[in-house]
C-alpha cells in the first residue's frame, strides 16, 4: 500500500490584547483556522484504500499563572473595535496577578489540542486514541496602575 500521513497541524496561538496582557482585563484566546478543523488523508493500492480522518475535539490552555482553561472550539478571534472589557465569548482568562518576578518576566502559556481519529477501510475500521498537538507562547502580563491627585 501506498504510504501517506495525515499530518496533525500544529496549533498556532494567537491573544488579544496583542503584546502586554494586562491583569483585570480578559485575554482572548484563539488557534489560527489553519490548526483547527477536520484533516483526512487516504492511502491505496488497487482494490483497497484506507481513510484516517481526524477531527479536534478540545484545546486545554495551560495559562502559566496555575489556571488552566478548556475550550471545545479554536476560540473566536477578538473583533475589530470590539470592546476591550468584554470577556471572549468561548476561550478565554483572566490574568489576576502580573508576569513580574517570572522568567524573562512572562507566564509560558501552552495549548494541547486532542484530537480524534479514525480510520475505515478493507471492509474494517478503528481509532487512534490519545492523539494531540501542542505549542507554547509566552504572555507578558503588566499591572496598570491608577493615580490620584487631589
Amino acid at each position: 500500500m501506498a504510504r501517506k500521513r495525515l499530518r496533525l497541524p500544529m496549533p498556532k496561538i494567537r491573544a488579544n490584547p496583542a503584546g502586554e496582557q494586562l491583569v483585570n482585563l480578559p485575554t482572548w484566546m484563539w488557534l489560527d483556522r489553519d490548526s483547527w478543523g477536520d484533516i483526512s488523508a487516504t492511502a491505496s493500492v488497487p482494490g483497497v484504500s484506507v481513510t484516517a480522518v481526524a477531527r479536534p475535539l478540545s484545546a486545554t490552555w495551560s495559562m502559566g499563572d496555575g489556571s488552566s482553561v478548556t475550550c471545545t472550539s479554536s476560540g473566536t478571534p477578538f473583533p475589530s473595535g470590539g470592546d476591550p472589557k468584554s470577556a471572549s465569548p468561548d476561550c478565554g482568562h483572566t490574568y489576576r496577578s502580573s508576569s513580574a518576578g517570572r522568567p524573562a518576566q512572562a507566564f509560558l502559556v501552552s495549548v494541547k489540542v486532542q484530537w480524534a481519529v479514525t480510520w475505515s477501510g478493507a471492509g474494517q475500521s478503528g481509532t487512534f486514541p490519545n492523539l494531540s498537538t501542542t505549542a507554547s507562547a509566552s504572555f507578558r502580563v503588566a499591572e496598570s496602575q491608577g493615580i490620584t491627585t487631589g
